[in-house]
């Protein structure tokens, strides 16, 4: 149950909020665009296959998934701010620890502890975003989303340029960190008080997990494995099959970024003008209609210009979920699910796509070809474009 008054959107303590979040969001993506941006560097450096790949990015994922009940129960137990505040610091020096990158068995560690502290700050910035909105009674939730595909197209163009001044690995990932922990400090004090969505939990309550959250879960899956492959594997594809240079191999995912961006940008404005189901309907087809084309035309320009329109196709998927989250727990469930833990139950089923998508990528790839294995995710936002008008009315 919520124990604080509702918010002023001209307020000041709503605007120092909102731009926390915003800030939040951004250095969030900007960890993830910088990392990305340096995955084919992590493969030649190694000397390991697409399936090796694959399997280190699994650690990540894996992490991702163990860190989701526990930030969910603290978010709700504790407030989702403070563990927001806390959680910046943590993944700031998650960051060079990836960066060190000894060897095979390091990097598999360092990236299971990165997914992990990585989730707990994600995870608990939605929550928080979240519980924004119900205290405003404002849509926001596109425009902080936004904010990490900033972030994203950020640090990934970041990478790039670095990877081809020729910065190490290891000089990368401590800039990114320092910068992760600076911004941390200078936002610590502007988030919500822990009041704002704390959510008692009994030990003696058992709740049967709502159907609803679970299907939203599944959709937004399809999302988050499209979301997830063209983040990981762009660069590689790039690199690999069409023997682009660092920075040109970057660009898959500076282009997917910058749609990302501009339809988040525009997602909460497009939900209320045409509605959530149509706008949703929609994004799934032109992703995977436009990835496929991508794929087929079979170039590096085909590549840029798939990962473009899958760009603009995915922005609006996960922001809708999470929102939608939210607004059932509080309206339909409250006093029995925290809008923190619809947040987590949904996300955990969406993220699932994390966790199985690099893996499966890196196998079929060595089956097929990493080109035609992307087909899969174009598959799955056609699969979501065609029901997602079901699930949603």
């Amino acid at each position: 149950m919520l124990q604080h008054e509702n918010l002023d959107s001209d307020s000041k303590e709503y605007r120092r909020a909102k731009f926390a979040i915003l800030i939040a969001f951004l250095i969030n993506g900007f960890s993830v665009g910088n990392f990305v941006s340096r995955i084919p560097d992590f493969k030649i450096e190694l000397g390991i296959s697409n399936g090796v790949l694959g399997g280190a990015l699994f650690c990540a994922s894996a992490g991702v998934l163990t860190a989701l009940r526990p930030t969910s129960k603290s978010a709700a137990r504790f407030g989702s701010g403070p563990v927001v505040k806390y959680s910046a610091f943590t993944l700031s020096l998650a960051v060079p620890l990836v960066g060190l990158l000894f060897n095979l068995e390091w990097f598999l560690f360092s990236l299971f502890l990165y997914g992990a502290l990585s989730s707990i700050h994600d995870l608990s910035i939605n929550a928080h975003a979240a519980a924004l909105e119900n205290l405003a009674g404002k849509r926001v939730m596109s425009t902080f989303h936004a904010m990490w595909s900033i972030g994203g197209l950020t640090g990934g163009t970041l990478g790039g340029l670095l990877a081809t001044a020729g910065i190490t690995i290891r000089i990368h990932a401590f800039i990114v960190g320092l910068i992760i922990f600076l911004i941390a400090l200078a936002t610590r004090n502007w988030f919500l008080p822990a009041a704002a969505d704390k959510h008692p939990i009994e030990k003696r309550e058992k709740h049967k997990v709502p159907r609803k959250f679970l299907i939203l879960g599944l959709l937004g899956l399809c999302g988050a494995l499209g979301e997830g492959a063209a983040s990981d594997w762009g660069g590689v594809l790039a690199r690999d099959s069409y023997d682009a240079s660092p920075f040109i191999s970057a660009l898959p995912f500076i282009f997917f970024s910058f749609t990302m961006v501009v339809g988040r940008l525009s997602g909460d404005f497009l939900a209320h003008k045409f509605g959530a189901v149509r706008l949703l309907t929609w994004s799934g087809l032109v992703a995977g209609i436009g990835l496929t084309g991508g794929v087929l035309i079979g170039n590096i320009y085909g590549i840029i210009l798939g990962w473009f329109l899958l760009g603009i196709g995915l922005s609006t998927i996960i922001p809708m979920m999470i929102s939608a989250t939210g607004t059932l727990a509080n309206e339909k469930y409250s006093g029995r699910v925290s809008a923190a833990e619809g947040v987590a139950l949904v996300t955990g089923v969406a993220y699932f796509g994390f966790v199985i998508g690099p893996p499966l990528m890196g196998f079929v790839a060595d089956l097929i070809t990493l080109r035609w294995a992307m087909l899969i995710p174009a598959l799955l936002a056609i699969i979501f474009g065609l029901s997602a008008k079901k699930v949603l009315s």
